[in-house]
């Protein structure tokens, strides 16, 4: 399945892109004044092969949620157990992501692709786990390969059966306790940036737990050395959910279809995505900027810039998206606004 996927994944339609080009020109306001919306809307014209391209709705948020052995680290103070239960929450509707789904017309799945203790069954919930929880990464590979290509394949098919179902904008989302340790050693690891410059607080740890988050990251790096294949890279320092959300920006990717992406673990794993099918970054949209320090350096070294910065580091999805209606609107500008020709707007001299 992965290797069909990343074949289905086609570089952007120069023509559709090229006339939503010539289309946001013409339209009734001053060329380029409506800034990164006028790309954007370009961008997703090219993926989806037409001007104007589908309105990116219905949206559905994928919330995927695995644990971490590298939690016996302390490199958290949240006790591991809190992810099985913020799995609960989701499922319930009470956590952040569920509200701001609720106000955005998304749907919330959340998808078990690594959770330790088995969550209780309930409306919403994909039972989707490839192992329950990964190894410590400081002493081991956090996955075999064969488990990294299924936690993959996981975040693939969950794209294919939200596209399969009428879903025409997808949204990663996480949880994952300790999941930012991972998210960046997969920055450091992909970019070749120092532990020191892409490990942040987290859920808010204090100084003395973030150096020795530093030093794990870095122990970490140092215990499996330089890697250069991503599922290599993935399956030695990721997490299960970072694995499936790769699969998730792939399978968006070949069905046309644009991902949204949240913070720094959806950066992190978009880097593996990209390394393993630059073309699936014509899909992605970078729907905010963390505080996370890693995620600037994920962004940058993607190329994409973020739609919104309000010193979010929540996670779950939150940030993708309150980002969700700014792509929307681009799409509909370009689609709605006349044109100068057909409104009888006389243009400028």
């Amino acid at each position: 399945m992965l290797s069909s996927t990343v074949a289905a994944i086609r570089p952007a339609d120069a023509a559709a892109a090229a006339q939503a080009r010539d289309r946001q020109a013409r339209m009734t306001k001053p060329a380029g004044s409506l800034g990164v919306l006028e790309d954007l809307s370009i961008r997703l014209a090219g993926l989806a092969g037409e001007c104007p391209p589908p309105l990116p709705e219905p949206a559905a948020v994928a919330v995927f949620a695995g644990d971490h052995g590298v939690h016996a680290q302390g490199v958290t103070p949240w006790p591991q157990e809190v992810t099985g239960q913020m799995v609960a929450n989701f499922l319930a509707g009470g956590a952040v992501v569920n509200a701001f789904a609720a106000q955005m017309g998304a749907s919330v799945t959340v998808v078990d692709v690594g959770v330790a203790v088995p969550p209780a069954a309930g409306a919403g919930l994909l039972e989707r786990n490839v192992r329950r929880g990964t190894r410590d990464m400081t002493v081991e590979p956090a996955m075999t390969r064969d488990e990294a290509v299924a936690a993959i394949e996981v975040g693939i098919t969950v794209a294919q059966e939200l596209v399969a179902a009428g879903h025409r904008a997808l949204l990663t989302g996480d949880m994952g306790i300790a999941n930012t340790t991972a998210s960046a050693a997969l920055v450091a690891a992909f970019t070749g940036a120092d532990a020191a410059a892409v490990t942040g607080a987290g859920t808010g740890v204090d100084a003395e737990t973030l150096a020795r988050k530093t030093d794990v990251v870095r122990r970490a790096l140092a215990r499996h050395g330089r890697l250069t294949d991503p599922v290599e890279v993935l399956a030695a320092v990721g997490g299960l959910e970072h694995a499936a959300i790769a699969g998730f920006v792939l399978g968006a990717a070949a069905e046309r279809v644009p991902v949204i992406l949240d913070g720094v673990i959806a950066g992190s794993a978009a880097l593996a995505a990209a390394a393993l099918a630059p073309d699936c970054l014509d899909a992605v949209v970078a729907g905010h900027r963390s505080t996370e320090p890693g995620h600037g350096v994920a962004l940058e070294h993607l190329g994409l810039t973020p739609l919104v910065d309000l010193s979010l580091r929540l996670g779950e999805g939150t940030g993708a998206v309150l980002a969700l209606p700014i792509v929307q609107a681009s799409v509909r500008a370009l689609r709605d606004v006349a044109t100068f020709d057909s409104a009888g707007v006389t243009e400028k001299q």
